[in-house]
Protein backbone atom coordinates (compact mmCIF):
# COMPACT_ATOMS: atom_id res chain seq x y z
CA UNK A 1 0.00 0.00 0.00
CA UNK A 2 1.36 3.30 -0.78
CA UNK A 3 2.21 5.81 1.99
CA UNK A 4 -0.53 8.62 2.08
CA UNK A 5 3.23 11.01 2.25
CA UNK A 6 5.87 10.74 -0.14
CA UNK A 7 9.23 11.38 1.35
CA UNK A 8 10.13 12.72 -2.21
CA UNK A 9 8.76 15.61 -1.57
CA UNK A 10 11.12 16.48 1.23
CA UNK A 11 13.68 16.15 -1.25
CA UNK A 12 12.37 18.30 -3.61
CA UNK A 13 11.69 21.01 -1.07
CA UNK A 14 15.21 20.57 -0.39
CA UNK A 15 16.50 20.73 -3.47
CA UNK A 16 14.15 24.11 -3.97
CA UNK A 17 16.50 26.07 -1.54
CA UNK A 18 19.43 24.38 -2.69
CA UNK A 19 18.72 25.83 -5.82
CA UNK A 20 17.54 29.09 -4.06
CA UNK A 21 21.46 29.91 -2.89
CA UNK A 22 23.00 27.94 -5.49
CA UNK A 23 21.44 30.27 -8.34
CA UNK A 24 20.76 33.14 -6.25
CA UNK A 25 24.87 33.97 -5.73
CA UNK A 26 26.09 31.63 -7.97
CA UNK A 27 24.29 32.39 -11.39
CA UNK A 28 21.75 35.57 -10.95
CA UNK A 29 24.17 37.44 -8.17
CA UNK A 30 26.71 37.18 -10.44
CA UNK A 31 25.33 39.81 -12.57
CA UNK A 32 25.30 42.29 -9.18
CA UNK A 33 28.93 41.14 -8.54
CA UNK A 34 30.04 42.33 -11.83
CA UNK A 35 28.06 45.93 -12.11
CA UNK A 36 29.68 46.53 -8.21
CA UNK A 37 32.96 45.49 -9.10
CA UNK A 38 32.89 48.25 -12.27
CA UNK A 39 31.70 50.72 -9.87
CA UNK A 40 33.63 50.19 -6.61
CA UNK A 41 37.09 49.59 -8.87
CA UNK A 42 36.16 51.34 -12.15
CA UNK A 43 37.27 47.78 -14.21
CA UNK A 44 35.79 47.24 -17.36
CA UNK A 45 33.37 45.35 -18.76
CA UNK A 46 35.58 42.97 -20.40
CA UNK A 47 37.89 42.75 -17.29
CA UNK A 48 35.08 41.70 -14.59
CA UNK A 49 33.54 39.17 -17.76
CA UNK A 50 36.77 37.05 -18.51
CA UNK A 51 37.07 35.81 -14.61
CA UNK A 52 33.30 35.23 -15.01
CA UNK A 53 33.79 33.29 -18.24
CA UNK A 54 36.81 30.61 -16.57
CA UNK A 55 34.00 30.10 -13.67
CA UNK A 56 31.34 28.82 -15.89
CA UNK A 57 34.20 26.49 -17.62
CA UNK A 58 35.31 25.64 -14.34
CA UNK A 59 31.59 24.85 -13.60
CA UNK A 60 30.98 22.95 -16.80
CA UNK A 61 34.20 20.63 -16.54
CA UNK A 62 32.35 19.83 -12.79
CA UNK A 63 29.02 19.35 -14.31
CA UNK A 64 30.22 16.86 -16.68
CA UNK A 65 31.41 14.01 -13.90
CA UNK A 66 29.57 15.40 -11.13
CA UNK A 67 26.70 12.20 -10.98
CA UNK A 68 29.66 9.78 -10.62
CA UNK A 69 30.16 12.32 -7.50
CA UNK A 70 26.75 12.54 -6.38
CA UNK A 71 26.39 8.59 -6.86
CA UNK A 72 29.96 7.74 -5.00
CA UNK A 73 29.36 10.29 -2.16
CA UNK A 74 25.53 11.16 -1.94
CA UNK A 75 24.30 14.23 -1.75
CA UNK A 76 24.98 14.93 1.69
CA UNK A 77 28.24 14.87 1.08
CA UNK A 78 28.62 16.93 -2.06
CA UNK A 79 26.31 19.02 -1.07
CA UNK A 80 28.11 20.45 2.34
CA UNK A 81 31.22 20.66 -0.19
CA UNK A 82 29.57 22.54 -2.71
CA UNK A 83 28.48 24.72 -0.11
CA UNK A 84 31.38 25.80 1.69
CA UNK A 85 32.98 26.17 -1.80
CA UNK A 86 30.21 28.94 -2.74
CA UNK A 87 30.31 30.41 0.41
CA UNK A 88 33.77 31.03 0.34
CA UNK A 89 34.04 32.31 -2.70
CA UNK A 90 31.47 34.64 -2.47
CA UNK A 91 32.75 36.03 0.47
CA UNK A 92 36.27 36.40 -0.95
CA UNK A 93 35.27 38.65 -3.63
CA UNK A 94 34.63 41.41 -1.46
CA UNK A 95 38.17 41.57 -0.69
CA UNK A 96 39.31 41.67 -4.23
CA UNK A 97 41.18 44.94 -5.07
CA UNK A 98 42.63 43.23 -8.63
CA UNK A 99 40.94 42.43 -11.18
CA UNK A 100 43.40 39.05 -11.80
CA UNK A 101 42.72 38.14 -7.59
CA UNK A 102 38.74 37.57 -9.61
CA UNK A 103 40.31 33.77 -11.33
CA UNK A 104 40.82 32.42 -7.97
CA UNK A 105 38.08 33.16 -6.65
CA UNK A 106 35.79 32.58 -9.00
CA UNK A 107 37.70 29.06 -9.40
CA UNK A 108 36.62 28.69 -5.97
CA UNK A 109 32.94 29.34 -6.12
CA UNK A 110 32.79 26.76 -9.39
CA UNK A 111 33.65 23.97 -7.53
CA UNK A 112 29.82 24.88 -5.76
CA UNK A 113 27.93 25.99 -9.03
CA UNK A 114 28.89 22.46 -10.14
CA UNK A 115 27.85 20.77 -7.17
CA UNK A 116 24.82 22.64 -6.80
CA UNK A 117 23.69 24.11 -10.21
CA UNK A 118 21.05 22.36 -12.71
CA UNK A 119 22.82 19.00 -13.04
CA UNK A 120 22.73 18.39 -9.45
CA UNK A 121 18.76 19.66 -8.83
CA UNK A 122 17.85 16.90 -11.71
CA UNK A 123 20.23 14.28 -9.98
CA UNK A 124 19.02 14.67 -6.99
CA UNK A 125 15.15 14.45 -8.27
CA UNK A 126 15.61 11.71 -10.60
CA UNK A 127 15.81 8.61 -8.15
CA UNK A 128 12.35 9.63 -6.63
CA UNK A 129 9.94 10.44 -9.27
CA UNK A 130 9.13 9.26 -12.71
CA UNK A 131 5.39 9.76 -13.04
CA UNK A 132 5.43 13.59 -11.90
CA UNK A 133 9.42 14.38 -12.42
CA UNK A 134 8.10 17.06 -14.70
CA UNK A 135 6.16 18.96 -11.63
CA UNK A 136 8.77 17.29 -9.40
CA UNK A 137 12.01 19.24 -11.34
CA UNK A 138 10.06 22.34 -12.09
CA UNK A 139 9.15 22.76 -8.50
CA UNK A 140 12.54 22.64 -7.22
CA UNK A 141 13.97 24.62 -10.16
CA UNK A 142 11.64 27.03 -9.17
CA UNK A 143 13.85 27.59 -6.11
CA UNK A 144 16.91 28.58 -8.36
CA UNK A 145 14.48 31.11 -10.39
CA UNK A 146 13.44 32.15 -7.02
CA UNK A 147 16.90 33.17 -6.37
CA UNK A 148 17.02 35.87 -8.51
CA UNK A 149 13.10 37.10 -6.85
CA UNK A 150 14.92 37.15 -3.57
CA UNK A 151 18.31 36.76 -3.50
CA UNK A 152 19.86 39.27 -6.16
CA UNK A 153 17.56 42.07 -5.37
CA UNK A 154 18.34 41.52 -1.64
CA UNK A 155 22.14 41.56 -2.82
CA UNK A 156 21.66 45.42 -4.58
CA UNK A 157 20.14 46.80 -1.39
CA UNK A 158 22.63 45.13 1.20
CA UNK A 159 25.76 46.21 -0.88
CA UNK A 160 24.11 50.05 -0.82
CA UNK A 161 23.16 49.51 2.74
CA UNK A 162 26.40 48.36 4.13
CA UNK A 163 29.01 48.00 1.13
CA UNK A 164 30.15 45.29 -0.90
CA UNK A 165 32.57 43.47 1.56
CA UNK A 166 30.30 43.01 4.20
CA UNK A 167 27.46 41.99 2.19
CA UNK A 168 29.13 39.51 0.52
CA UNK A 169 30.00 37.90 3.84
CA UNK A 170 26.50 37.91 5.20
CA UNK A 171 25.63 36.16 2.42
CA UNK A 172 27.99 33.44 2.90
CA UNK A 173 27.23 33.18 5.73
CA UNK A 174 23.03 32.78 5.30
CA UNK A 175 23.94 29.77 3.51
CA UNK A 176 26.17 27.95 5.22
CA UNK A 177 23.74 28.56 8.16
CA UNK A 178 20.94 27.02 5.48
CA UNK A 179 22.37 24.84 3.80
CA UNK A 180 24.47 22.70 5.95
CA UNK A 181 21.47 21.78 8.23
CA UNK A 182 19.21 20.84 4.86
CA UNK A 183 22.43 18.47 3.18
CA UNK A 184 22.86 16.50 7.10
CA UNK A 185 19.21 16.15 7.71
CA UNK A 186 17.00 15.89 4.52
CA UNK A 187 18.72 14.08 1.78
CA UNK A 188 18.79 10.82 1.05
CA UNK A 189 20.18 8.88 -1.68
CA UNK A 190 17.28 7.28 -2.89
CA UNK A 191 14.08 5.71 -2.38
CA UNK A 192 14.82 2.34 -1.89
CA UNK A 193 16.99 3.59 1.23
CA UNK A 194 13.35 3.41 2.48
CA UNK A 195 12.02 0.46 0.82
CA UNK A 196 10.20 2.19 -2.20
CA UNK A 197 10.54 3.14 -5.71
CA UNK A 198 9.66 6.45 -7.71
CA UNK A 199 6.71 7.83 -6.76
CA UNK A 200 6.34 6.12 -3.68
CA UNK A 201 5.70 2.89 -5.99
CA UNK A 202 6.81 -0.69 -4.40
CA UNK A 203 11.05 -0.71 -5.10
CA UNK A 204 11.76 -1.78 -8.90
CA UNK A 205 14.30 -4.35 -9.66
CA UNK A 206 17.62 -3.14 -9.49
CA UNK A 207 19.29 -2.40 -12.86
CA UNK A 208 22.48 -3.95 -13.22
CA UNK A 209 23.78 -2.18 -16.40
CA UNK A 210 23.71 1.29 -14.80
CA UNK A 211 27.55 1.53 -14.04
CA UNK A 212 28.09 0.05 -17.34
CA UNK A 213 25.57 2.94 -18.71
CA UNK A 214 27.60 5.64 -17.23
CA UNK A 215 30.81 4.39 -19.10
CA UNK A 216 28.84 4.46 -22.21
CA UNK A 217 29.07 8.85 -22.31
CA UNK A 218 30.78 8.34 -25.87
CA UNK A 219 28.53 6.40 -27.29
CA UNK A 220 25.75 9.64 -26.67
CA UNK A 221 28.25 11.65 -27.96
CA UNK A 222 28.17 10.12 -31.75
CA UNK A 223 24.27 10.19 -31.92
CA UNK A 224 22.07 13.42 -32.97
CA UNK A 225 19.43 12.33 -30.42
CA UNK A 226 21.75 13.51 -27.96
CA UNK A 227 23.29 16.63 -30.01
CA UNK A 228 19.99 17.70 -30.95
CA UNK A 229 19.03 18.09 -26.85
CA UNK A 230 22.50 19.62 -25.99
CA UNK A 231 23.41 21.67 -28.84
CA UNK A 232 20.21 24.27 -28.84
CA UNK A 233 20.38 24.40 -24.78
CA UNK A 234 24.10 25.32 -25.26
CA UNK A 235 23.58 28.39 -27.96
CA UNK A 236 20.37 29.16 -26.28
CA UNK A 237 21.92 29.59 -22.40
CA UNK A 238 25.13 31.47 -24.11
CA UNK A 239 22.63 34.20 -25.11
CA UNK A 240 20.67 34.12 -22.24
CA UNK A 241 23.78 34.13 -19.26
CA UNK A 242 25.06 36.98 -21.20
CA UNK A 243 22.05 39.01 -21.22
CA UNK A 244 21.69 38.07 -17.31
CA UNK A 245 25.71 38.37 -16.31
CA UNK A 246 25.19 42.36 -17.77
CA UNK A 247 21.43 43.25 -17.11
CA UNK A 248 22.03 45.24 -14.11
CA UNK A 249 24.97 46.93 -15.87
CA UNK A 250 22.56 47.77 -19.11
CA UNK A 251 19.79 48.86 -17.22
CA UNK A 252 21.39 51.05 -14.62
CA UNK A 253 21.61 53.63 -16.55
CA UNK A 254 17.83 53.84 -17.72
CA UNK A 255 16.10 53.08 -14.74
CA UNK A 256 18.88 53.65 -12.16
CA UNK A 257 20.15 51.39 -9.21
CA UNK A 258 16.82 50.79 -7.72
CA UNK A 259 14.77 50.57 -11.25
CA UNK A 260 17.56 47.91 -12.15
CA UNK A 261 16.80 45.67 -9.06
CA UNK A 262 13.27 45.66 -9.52
CA UNK A 263 14.00 45.14 -13.04
CA UNK A 264 15.57 41.79 -12.14
CA UNK A 265 12.81 41.37 -10.16
CA UNK A 266 10.35 41.25 -13.06
CA UNK A 267 12.80 38.77 -15.03
CA UNK A 268 13.04 36.41 -12.73
CA UNK A 269 9.51 36.48 -11.33
CA UNK A 270 8.65 35.87 -14.77
CA UNK A 271 11.15 32.66 -14.90
CA UNK A 272 9.17 31.35 -11.73
CA UNK A 273 5.55 31.64 -13.28
CA UNK A 274 7.14 30.51 -16.61
CA UNK A 275 8.49 27.24 -15.22
CA UNK A 276 5.87 26.40 -12.75
CA UNK A 277 3.03 26.75 -15.60
CA UNK A 278 5.30 24.72 -17.75
CA UNK A 279 5.85 22.37 -15.47
CA UNK A 280 1.95 21.76 -15.08
CA UNK A 281 1.52 20.76 -18.60
CA UNK A 282 4.85 19.48 -20.27
CA UNK A 283 3.83 16.16 -19.03
CA UNK A 284 1.13 16.17 -21.50
CA UNK A 285 3.40 18.17 -24.69
CA UNK A 286 5.84 18.01 -26.76
CA UNK A 287 9.03 19.12 -24.66
CA UNK A 288 10.82 19.82 -27.90
CA UNK A 289 8.19 22.13 -28.71
CA UNK A 290 7.79 23.66 -25.43
CA UNK A 291 11.56 24.39 -25.82
CA UNK A 292 11.43 26.24 -29.30
CA UNK A 293 8.32 28.50 -28.34
CA UNK A 294 10.07 29.27 -24.98
CA UNK A 295 13.30 30.25 -27.34
CA UNK A 296 11.27 32.40 -29.75
CA UNK A 297 9.38 34.32 -26.35
CA UNK A 298 13.06 35.11 -24.87
CA UNK A 299 14.58 36.26 -28.26
CA UNK A 300 11.27 38.79 -28.56
CA UNK A 301 12.12 39.90 -25.03
CA UNK A 302 16.24 40.73 -26.22
CA UNK A 303 14.71 42.32 -29.51
CA UNK A 304 13.18 44.73 -26.87
CA UNK A 305 15.86 45.22 -25.03
CA UNK A 306 18.21 45.98 -27.66
CA UNK A 307 16.07 48.04 -29.29
CA UNK A 308 15.54 49.99 -26.54
CA UNK A 309 18.62 50.86 -23.97
CA UNK A 310 21.44 53.32 -24.65
CA UNK A 311 18.69 56.75 -24.35
CA UNK A 312 16.27 54.88 -26.90
CA UNK A 313 14.03 53.70 -24.23
CA UNK A 314 10.39 55.85 -24.81
CA UNK A 315 9.43 54.33 -21.55
CA UNK A 316 10.08 52.56 -18.46
CA UNK A 317 7.32 50.13 -18.49
CA UNK A 318 8.62 49.01 -21.69
CA UNK A 319 12.11 47.77 -20.37
CA UNK A 320 9.84 45.83 -17.86
CA UNK A 321 8.16 44.65 -20.36
CA UNK A 322 10.81 43.58 -22.07
CA UNK A 323 12.55 41.99 -18.63
CA UNK A 324 8.96 39.75 -18.44
CA UNK A 325 9.35 38.07 -21.91
CA UNK A 326 13.08 37.20 -21.53
CA UNK A 327 12.28 36.06 -17.98
CA UNK A 328 9.76 34.21 -19.66
CA UNK A 329 12.06 31.93 -20.49
CA UNK A 330 15.15 31.90 -17.84
CA UNK A 331 13.44 28.85 -15.91
CA UNK A 332 12.73 26.81 -18.06
CA UNK A 333 15.73 26.55 -20.21
CA UNK A 334 17.47 25.18 -17.43
CA UNK A 335 14.61 22.46 -16.78
CA UNK A 336 13.61 21.34 -20.31
CA UNK A 337 16.94 19.86 -20.96
CA UNK A 338 16.34 17.19 -17.86
CA UNK A 339 12.57 17.18 -19.00
CA UNK A 340 14.14 16.05 -22.72
CA UNK A 341 16.62 13.80 -21.71
CA UNK A 342 14.01 11.63 -19.34
CA UNK A 343 11.77 10.73 -21.85
CA UNK A 344 14.44 10.13 -24.50
CA UNK A 345 16.94 7.79 -23.09
CA UNK A 346 16.30 5.17 -20.41
CA UNK A 347 16.35 6.11 -16.61
CA UNK A 348 19.74 4.33 -15.88
CA UNK A 349 21.80 6.78 -18.45
CA UNK A 350 19.92 9.66 -16.60
CA UNK A 351 22.81 11.26 -14.18
CA UNK A 352 25.36 10.09 -16.86
CA UNK A 353 23.72 12.65 -19.72
CA UNK A 354 22.15 15.32 -17.79
CA UNK A 355 26.00 15.85 -16.41
CA UNK A 356 27.04 15.69 -19.49
CA UNK A 357 24.43 17.84 -21.38
CA UNK A 358 25.11 20.05 -18.76
CA UNK A 359 28.80 20.23 -18.94
CA UNK A 360 28.60 21.09 -22.48
CA UNK A 361 25.98 23.67 -22.10
CA UNK A 362 28.12 25.29 -19.01
CA UNK A 363 31.06 25.40 -21.17
CA UNK A 364 29.09 26.81 -24.06
CA UNK A 365 27.61 29.67 -22.17
CA UNK A 366 30.47 30.47 -20.11
CA UNK A 367 31.27 32.43 -22.91
CA UNK A 368 28.03 34.29 -23.33
CA UNK A 369 29.23 37.35 -20.81
CA UNK A 370 32.34 37.68 -22.12
CA UNK A 371 30.85 38.29 -26.02
CA UNK A 372 28.92 40.48 -24.78
CA UNK A 373 31.22 42.54 -23.11
CA UNK A 374 33.75 43.10 -25.24
CA UNK A 375 31.39 44.02 -28.22
CA UNK A 376 29.80 46.55 -25.50
CA UNK A 377 33.95 47.84 -25.01
CA UNK A 378 34.67 47.94 -28.76
CA UNK A 379 31.11 49.48 -29.96
CA UNK A 380 30.87 51.42 -26.74
CA UNK A 381 26.59 50.57 -26.38
CA UNK A 382 24.78 47.70 -25.19
CA UNK A 383 22.05 47.63 -27.94
CA UNK A 384 24.71 46.39 -30.10
CA UNK A 385 26.17 43.60 -28.20
CA UNK A 386 22.66 41.83 -27.72
CA UNK A 387 22.47 41.27 -31.63
CA UNK A 388 24.67 38.08 -31.47
CA UNK A 389 22.36 36.46 -28.35
CA UNK A 390 19.12 37.20 -30.67
CA UNK A 391 20.83 35.04 -33.74
CA UNK A 392 21.65 32.66 -31.26
CA UNK A 393 18.38 32.06 -29.66
CA UNK A 394 16.72 31.63 -32.92
CA UNK A 395 19.39 29.47 -34.17
CA UNK A 396 18.58 27.44 -31.05
CA UNK A 397 14.66 27.58 -31.77
CA UNK A 398 14.99 26.15 -34.99
CA UNK A 399 17.85 22.73 -33.87
CA UNK A 400 15.74 21.76 -30.76
CA UNK A 401 12.70 21.03 -33.23
CA UNK A 402 14.96 18.70 -35.31
CA UNK A 403 15.62 15.85 -32.80
CA UNK A 404 13.42 12.30 -32.40
CA UNK A 405 9.96 13.43 -31.33
CA UNK A 406 9.68 12.85 -27.49
CA UNK A 407 6.54 10.82 -26.43
CA UNK A 408 5.14 10.99 -23.00
CA UNK A 409 5.77 7.86 -20.97
CA UNK A 410 2.71 6.39 -20.17
CA UNK A 411 1.98 6.07 -16.53
CA UNK A 412 1.62 2.94 -14.65
CA UNK A 413 -1.68 1.68 -13.46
Amino acid sequence: MRPRYFYGWNVVASAFVVGLFAFGLGFYGVTVYLASLQRVHGWSASAVSAPVTVYYVAGAALSAWIGDAYERFGPRVVIMIGSLAMATGVAALGAATRPWQLFPVFLVMAVGWGAMSGAALNIIIAPWFERRRGLAVSIAFNGATLGGVVIAPALILLIEAIGFARALVAAAVTLLVVLLPIAALVMRRSPEALGLGPDGDAPAPARRAATRERARRRDALRTWQFWSVSAPFALGLAAQVGVLTHLVSLLAPELGPAGAARAVTVTTAAALIGRLFTGLIVDRLNRRLVASVTLVVQLLGVSILALSIDGHAQSSAVLYVACALFGLGVGNMTTLPGLILAVEWPRERFNALIGLVVGINQFTFAFGPSLVGVVRDVTGHYGPALLPCIALELLAAALVLRGPRDRPRKEKR
